[in-house]
């Protein structure tokens, strides 16, 4: 064998030597140990809190009193802030407080809570925003579905969209609520940034662009300028039109940045809605023996929906209770009645509560005047 030359091998790109590792600034060190000991002094004391939260489920459990009381954590949240020196923001301090209660609220009793889905809509951000991300969330393929799994127990609470800025009311939603059994018991008040996702991270032949109906709506001018020749296709959700936009190169979806992680798409296009302040309110809903009207807070809101004969004047009658007893009205809808010909119901918005005289007057009054009279909720604002 012939004998081979001393002549070194060149070296493969992966035997490169490794630069030296940076050294660490002393000081540096030194920080992160400090906060290696504080979260372990937060993760021990935070253990300490679910303890105590679990012997305040039993008893609740005993005693048969609710587990989720968003009045108490108002109050937490409140008193949590007002401490807070900084340098941590109130929002921020307010939103982990409104985790750690979720989180120790679900050792208590996990909360199951219908929203529409699947992952990613904003029915679902509403629904973490209030409950906490330790919530049980049930995904419903509608509003329909959310207010029957909520009336038949299957959910303990659910979340369903009211109202937008931009395109007004959630009509199905309005509807559902004239037979529901279900009551409004809190609202979210969600800033909505809508973008368009896609699996390729170009506008270069899109055909059709899912969204739901309303986020189409709010999203018409920009689409118009930018995909004049898209299909503008409606589905049941937002998150669901991002679900087929990852299956379809060929699609594109109007939802949230969640949507876009949950499903893998690119956001070709931020904020995508023709209004900068663009806002969606969520009621909450449950049954009254799940949580009775929530108390009186100062700042609080009464939904009705009412019917009055179709006769000259009767509209003006339904508003001297209020002007009389000093309530003022925030909103007014209508939608037809469907058992006679232009015959409407009325959803209206009183700001307080029942349980104010002054309220309470101005509403027996207004009961005397309708032919159909519903209270569907009374609950503290969305601060």
């Amino acid at each position: 064998m012939a004998d081979t030359p001393n002549t070194p091998l060149p070296e493969a790109p992966g035997d490169a030597p490794m630069p030296p590792a940076p050294v660490a600034d002393p000081e540096l060190l030194a920080l992160r140990d400090q906060i290696d000991a504080l979260d372990s002094q937060l993760l021990t004391l935070l253990n300490q809190r679910a303890h105590v939260a679990e012997q305040v489920g039993e008893i609740k459990r005993r005693d048969g009193t609710p587990f989720f009381r968003p009045d108490r954590v108002a109050q937490v949240i409140a008193k949590i802030k007002a401490a807070n020196q900084g340098p941590l923001k109130g929002e921020h301090v307010a939103a982990i407080w409104r985790e750690i209660m979720s989180a120790c609220l679900a050792l208590e009793s996990p909360q199951r809570v219908a929203v529409l889905g699947p992952f990613g809509t904003f029915c679902e951000q509403a629904a973490i925003e209030y409950f906490g991300g330790a919530a049980d969330l049930i995904y419903c393929n509608s509003f329909d579905e959310v207010f029957h799994a909520t009336a038949s127990g299957s959910a303990q609470y659910g979340v369903v969209g009211v109202e937008n800025m931009t395109e007004g009311v959630v009509t199905r939603s309005l509807d559902l609520f004239l037979h529901t059994p279900t009551h409004v018991v809190g609202e979210v008040s969600l800033l909505i940034r809508h973008n368009l996702l896609r699996k390729e991270n170009s506008l270069e032949g899109v055909e059709a662009v899912l969204a739901h109906p309303q986020a189409l709506a709010q999203c018409q001018n920009w689409l118009s300028k930018h995909l004049p020749n898209a299909e503008r296709r409606a589905v049941s959700s937002n998150a669901e039109g991002a679900r087929l936009a990852a299956e379809n190169p060929a699609y594109a979806a109007i939802a949230s940045e969640r949507a876009a992680t949950l499903f893998g798409l690119h956001i070709t296009a931020h904020a995508v809605q023709d209004e900068a302040y663009n806002r969606t309110r969520f009621a909450v809903i449950c049954l009254p023996q799940t949580m009775a009207t929530p108390p009186a807070t100062g700042r609080d809101c009464t939904s009705l929906i009412v019917s009055v004969a179709n006769r000259p004047g009767a509209m003006h009658d339904l508003l001297v209770p209020l002007k009389k007893h000093g309530v003022s009205m925030t909103r007014l809808e209508s939608r037809p009645a469907r058992t006679g010909q232009w015959e409407y119901y009325f959803y209206i918005d009183l700001d307080g509560h029942p349980s104010q005289p002054h309220v309470a007057s101005a509403l027996a009054e207004l009961r005397e005047l309708c032919a159909f009279y519903k209270v569907i909720g009374a609950y503290p604002l969305k601060s």
